[in-house]
């Protein structure tokens, strides 16, 4: 978890590497359906350019139909799910449902100027239409409203591991791995 531009992307590839799981990224997700051109797609699509969250009732069909797919028996890792309590909720019961359990979650923490920079740079080398300042900054702003309180019941559940997104990439992963070392042996 953490806000848009954290390092989360980047994060889950190198994670999911190491662990031998896939990593499941809901913006990936919505990308795909997007270039597709599916009925999901088309509505995300709406949401993504103006800056605000998928509706939950469509993300969590597609994060629960990727859920279930073969690849995920052994494990797996979300990126950038859930973001809201009602997600949670969902996620809790398609664990449930899977027979697994939740081993923690990762909160990547970076300041707002440094993200929007990241961002604006992306966009820039990427050619990515959602990521122009406006929108970033209103994602910034949704992020903090909706996502933000989901650090306080993670923390409550005793599985949450805050990191420093911000340096060199590497340094980042190496915290990472020390937040997870932790997790683990609770």
């Amino acid at each position: 978890m953490g806000p848009p531009g954290a390092g989360k992307g980047t994060q889950a590839a190198r994670i999911a590497d190491r662990y031998g799981v896939p990593p499941i990224s809901t913006g990936d997700i919505f990308r795909e359906n997007v270039a597709a051109g599916t009925p999901l797609g088309t509505l995300a699509d709406r949401y993504m350019r103006a800056g605000e969250y998928v509706p939950d009732d469509v993300t969590d069909a597609m994060v629960s139909d990727r859920l279930a797919q073969p690849d995920c028996r052994p494990g797996f890792l979300l990126d950038g799910y859930p973001r809201t309590l009602q997600q949670v909720k969902q996620l809790d019961a398609m664990l449930t449902d899977l027979d697994v359990r939740l081993d923690g979650v990762l909160v990547l923490t970076a300041g707002a100027d440094e993200l929007v920079q990241r961002l604006l740079d992306r966009a820039r080398a990427q050619g990515r239409a959602d990521d122009t300042e406006p929108v970033i900054r209103r994602r910034q702003a949704v992020y903090l409203q909706e996502t933000a309180p989901l650090t306080a019941e993670y923390a409550a559940r005793g599985v949450l591991a805050e990191v420093d997104g911000t340096g060199r990439v590497d340094h980042v992963t190496d915290r990472i791995h020390t937040a997870i070392s932790r997790l683990r042996r609770r």
